[in-house]
């Protein structure tokens, strides 16, 4: 009973770091986006392209949106803010989106935790190389499974970027969701 309650608590206390982080983060439109002074952890290496603010490239929808990562809390995690904006079409008013992304280390795994404006939280499991960066959820049961990647561009100021879902009896069959192209802004 009481390794449960020491779980649970673990638990909670993680989640209440992730939300002031969140808070920081969202209320500070200043934080850098380079790493902070002092050693970056290795296992964050892979990373460093996705550094810095990036716009999206415009879809045929009308679509627009812009994120950044971020080092944050002495390069113990990297924050990644996100929006998008998409234009009213027909019956459908216009909408924004706004989510934040959450990476950490814990023991020698690199994890991330995902929130957005809609009430989702996702949970990842990142495996990274100085190319691609891949966050996949775990397999729950009866739920979708989600496969977020990003890949290094042509060039050090582009990227592409896919979001896939694979439905709760097919957790290895991943549909594209989202794609986009981003540059980096100046």
């Amino acid at each position: 009973m009481r390794d449960g309650i020491v779980n649970r608590s673990a638990r909670l206390a993680r989640q209440l770091c992730l939300i002031a982080v969140a808070y920081f983060v969202a209320l500070n439109p200043t934080t850098p986006v380079v790493a902070e002074t002092g050693a970056v952890p290795a296992p964050f290496a892979p990373f460093r392209f996705l550094l810095g603010r990036w716009v999206a490239n415009g879809d045929q929808t009308g679509a627009t949106g812009g994120f950044a990562f971020a080092f944050d809390l002495q390069n113990h995690v990297i924050a990644r803010t996100n929006y998008s904006n998409t234009p009213s079409a027909g019956e459908r008013p216009a909408s924004r989106h706004d989510d934040l992304l959450v990476i950490y280390l814990e023991g020698d795994a690199v994890k991330a935790d995902y929130f957005d404006s809609e009430g989702h939280v996702i949970r990842y499991v990142v495996s990274a190389n100085p190319q691609t960066i891949v966050f996949l959820s775990d397999v729950i049961s009866g739920q979708p499974r989600y496969r977020l990647t990003y890949r290094r561009g042509a060039s050090d100021d582009t990227l592409t970027g896919t979001f896939e879902i694979a439905p709760p009896a097919k957790p290895d069959g991943f549909a594209p969701y989202l794609s986009w192209s981003a540059r980096k802004s100046k």
